[in-house]
């Protein structure tokens, strides 16, 4: 009797091809200060997606001075790296206010916010669950 094959793996959808590139809004082959690439804003919470598909989101922020996200949780591990400035990172409870060259990760569905002591820049990476 024959035993069931198992299920070859899902392959994303589409695939990378020579030229193709698998971020965006970002130079390409430059030397770049990645905070000139998202500049703030007065009163606003800036953002620039560099990359997203189902399985990682990379995404430039620049918080003005006073500004926050909310409360909220995430479905994948989140990596802070702050880039300038001074931000405070919530954390299941936990509370980290992290300089340049500081970051912090936030477990997936762990309740976390961000708030601007100073106005700040961030390089936020999500890795999703397959």
């Amino acid at each position: 009797q024959r035993k069931p094959s198992r299920a070859a793996p899902s392959l994303p959808s589409k695939r990378w091809s020579e030229g193709a590139s698998m971020l965006k809004n970002i130079p390409q082959n430059e030397a770049l200060l990645l905070t000139e690439l998202i500049p703030y804003q007065a009163g606003q919470v800036v953002s620039r997606t560099l990359s997203q598909n189902p399985h990682v989101s990379v995404t430039l922020f620049a918080f003005d001075k006073g500004e926050e996200i909310s409360t909220h949780d995430s479905d994948g591990d989140a990596l802070a790296l702050v880039l300038s400035g001074r931000g405070r990172f919530t954390v299941d409870g936990k509370v980290h206010s992290l300089e340049p060259g500081e970051c912090v990760v936030m477990p997936a569905q762990k309740p976390h916010a961000l708030y601007a002591e100073d106005a700040f820049q961030m390089l936020l990476v999500v890795v999703f669950p397959e």
